[in-house]
C-alpha cells in the first residue's frame, strides 16, 4: 500500500462509520440504534480489485455520499467537496482499468490538496467514510491517490471543481465478484500487539 493510502486508512480507522448501521433513507443515516455492523465493516474492509460490471445504485450511491458528508472535521468546517464522475470516458482517463457501471468520487477540498494538513487530515476522514459505506453496503471500493496530480493538472474544469478547489483522493465503487472477501482478498496486517504499547494500568 502507498504511504499516502496507509495514511488515509490508519486515520479513519479511528472514526466510527455515520449512517452504516441504518437501513432507512439517507437522510437518515445515523439515527440507527447502534449494533456491530459499523464494527464489521472497518474490521473487515479490504482494496477491492476484482471489479466488475453492474451499476451502483442512487440510493447507495446517496447514502455514501451522506457518510463522507457526516465525517468529523477541525472546528465542523466540513471542506471537503464530492465530485462524483459517471461519465466513463472521462472516468476512464483516470482510472483506465474501470469496469462497466464503476463511478469514481473526489475528494476535493481549496488550496492545492497537499499544503494544509488539517484540511487533508479532514478530507482523509471523508475519504475513509466513503470508502468504508461502500463496502457495509456490500459494494467493492478502493482508495487512489495515484491520478491525483493528473486530475490536478488535466481534468479540474472538465471535472467541475469548485473554484480553486484542488483534488485530495478519489474512491472508485462499484461491484465485485460474489464471495470475495477480506479474507480472501485482503493483504496480511501487522499483529496489533507490533503497534500497540499501553503506558500504566487502568
Amino acid at each position: 500500500m502507498k504511504p499516502a493510502v496507509f495514511f488515509i486508512v490508519s486515520v479513519f480507522l479511528l472514526y466510527g462509520l455515520p449512517g452504516c448501521r441504518s437501513k432507512n433513507t439517507a437522510s437518515s443515516l445515523g439515527a440507527a440504534e447502534p449494533d456491530q455492523r459499523a464494527v464489521a465493516a472497518i474490521t473487515g474492509h479490504y482494496a477491492a480489485r476484482n471489479f466488475i460490471a453492474g451499476p451502483v445504485s442512487k440510493e447507495d450511491l446517496d447514502k455514501i455520499l451522506t457518510a463522507g458528508a457526516r465525517s468529523p472535521s477541525a472546528n465542523n468546517r466540513q471542506p471537503w467537496h464530492f465530485t462524483v464522475v459517471q461519465n466513463p470516458n472521462l472516468a476512464k482517463q483516470i482510472v483506465s482499468n474501470l469496469a462497466e457501471g464503476n463511478l469514481l468520487i473526489i475528494i476535493s477540498a481549496a488550496g492545492d490538496g497537499k499544503t494544509n494538513g488539517s484540511i487533508i487530515l479532514d478530507c482523509a476522514l471523508a475519504t475513509g467514510n466513503i470508502y468504508l459505506a461502500a463496502q457495509a453496503l456490500g459494494l467493492g471500493s478502493r482508495i487512489y491517490t495515484g491520478p491525483i496530480d493528473a486530475i490536478n493538472s488535466r481534468f479540474k474544469t472538465e471535472l467541475g471543481f469548485p473554484r480553486d478547489y484542488s483534488a485530495v483522493a478519489l474512491v472508485r465503487i462499484g461491484q465485485v465478484q460474489p464471495g470475495v472477501d477480506a479474507v480472501s482478498a485482503a493483504s496480511s496486517r501487522k499483529d496489533l500487539n507490533s503497534m500497540v504499547n499501553y503506558e500504566g494500568r487502568p
